[in-house]
């Protein structure tokens, strides 16, 4: 295979399992010495498939650093990994700068991406005439494809995106490549769904065998059985970028990521529940209640509060920040760093559907309704301001059962959850979409 126009550069990017690609104009200041700008918001971390995040706060410039898996693809059609790649956030700006892609591989284009002395530049950081393409795969890495100044894959994008019209997200343009893009294909599904009436409550073995399932929260199993997915505890959306939620009530669960500081990120979930929970009946401790940012929890007697943030601004202006639980005594009983929650934040929300269902009143069958809400556009700081002015609560359901019993079983839920209603504050974009044919 041999790359050399548009066509076929998206042929190799399907080829290769990709489902759409991000394309950014590159400027003089885009280069190995000065990284790439990928966006002044730190909404770019909902595009691209990150590692597990790590603060700095001890850089002249505190940050947080994210690895990625970077394969730059040349013209003869083969592919290298970048082994160090990586994100750099930048929450003083902020601003997230894509670093160390031409690390360790032989087939980067390092020619085309040295930087500039100040004497030669000819654009002020305008747009300079290379096109970097960014092709994402659903197995979380990125393909990279660079298209030099005046190569006839760049002069003939440039000719092409007036026609196409492609989507603006940030810095990006948004191609899809696998045909119709990601939310036509979501709202297809979700009509046929909704169409076919009730569902027998399941969920998906390893084999994508589907097993009849009659726990409580076997709506969103379904959902997920309905669009063929294997249920998993991975971090990242369900179905090409969006991830789905059903919804049964007025209080939706947004993530449930586990406390990595306090009591509770050093001793663990049981012995948390131990310590601050109470028992309501039998032989079972709970954690439960519903914290919101400076009051006062009456069922546990604990205050919710962020740390490092500046509502203002909003900004992080510490990175070494986070959500904390305050216990009576003023220790912090748990405690989700920015990097957890921003690692949470950055995988799952990009683009979300809330899908309405209700249960069978006798029987375990579901159906879903119409409209289904679409969210779109969204960004870590969304979610903090959110969580500072209360619409965002921490809402547990942790338990021990049989805890006096060495036989003591713990369940731990950590979850974040918001109100119906005021889902749109998270959103650039919220919309209902109707799922009855007539409507659509």
């Amino acid at each position: 295979m041999t790359i050399r126009t548009l066509e076929a550069l998206f042929d190799a990017f399907r080829d290769l399992g990709a489902t759409h690609t991000f394309c950014k104009r590159l400027a003089e200041n885009d280069n190995s010495k000065q990284q790439i700008y990928l966006g002044g918001s730190l909404d770019a971390l909902n595009m691209l498939p990150f590692g597990e995040v790590a603060s700095d706060a001890s850089a002249k410039r505190p940050n947080m650093k994210a690895p990625l898996k970077l394969l730059w693809l040349d013209e003869a059609g083969r592919t290298a990994p970048a082994s160090g790649a990586q994100l750099i956030l930048y929450p003083d700006y902020p601003e997230v700068r894509l670093s160390g892609f031409l690390r360790g591989c032989a087939r980067a284009p390092a020619a085309f991406l040295q930087p500039v002395p100040r004497e030669r530049r000819k654009f002020d950081n305008a747009p300079d005439g290379r096109i970097l393409f960014l092709a994402n795969h659903p197995d979380r890495h990125l393909i990279a494809f660079l298209a030099p100044a005046g190569s006839a894959i760049a002069e003939e994008f440039e000719n092409q995106a007036m026609r196409w019209r492609p989507r603006q997200r940030g810095v990006f343009l948004d191609i899809p490549l696998q045909g119709n893009d990601a939310r036509s294909a979501l709202l297809a599904r979700l009509r046929e769904i909704h169409a076919a009436g009730w569902h027998a409550s399941r969920r998906l073995n390893a084999q994508r065998v589907a097993q009849p399932y009659i726990a409580r929260n076997g709506a969103g199993y379904t959902l997920e059985a309905l669009f063929g997915i294997v249920p998993n505890s991975k971090a990242q959306p369900d179905f090409l970028g969006w991830e789905l939620k059903a919804c049964g009530s007025d209080r939706i669960t947004l993530m449930t990521p586990e406390p990595d500081s306090g009591f509770y990120g050093k001793h663990g979930a049981e012995e948390f529940v131990r310590k601050f929970g109470h028992q309501a009946g039998g032989d079972t401790l709970y954690f439960t209640g519903l914290h919101r940012v400076g009051e006062l929890c009456r069922a546990t007697g604990q205050t919710l509060a962020v740390r490092g943030f500046d509502i203002a601004s909003g900004k992080i202006v510490d990175v070494g920040g986070g959500v904390y639980l305050i216990a009576p005594n003023g220790s912090e009983s748990a405690g989700w760093s920015f990097s957890r929650l921003l690692e949470h934040w950055g995988r799952k929300h990009a683009a979300a559907a809330y899908v309405p269902y209700e249960k069978e009143a006798a029987g375990a069958r579901y159906r879903y309704l119409s409209p289904a809400s679409l969210g779109e556009g969204t960004e870590f700081v969304r979610f903090l301001r959110a969580l500072v002015d209360g619409a965002v609560a921490f809402d547990p359901g942790s338990k021990v059962v049989d805890a006096s019993t060495k036989k003591s079983k713990v369940k731990a839920r950590s979850q974040f959850r918001i109100g119906k209603r005021r889902l749109r504050q998270l959103y650039e974009r919220f919309t209902d979409e109707p799922l009855d044919p007539t409507n659509s």
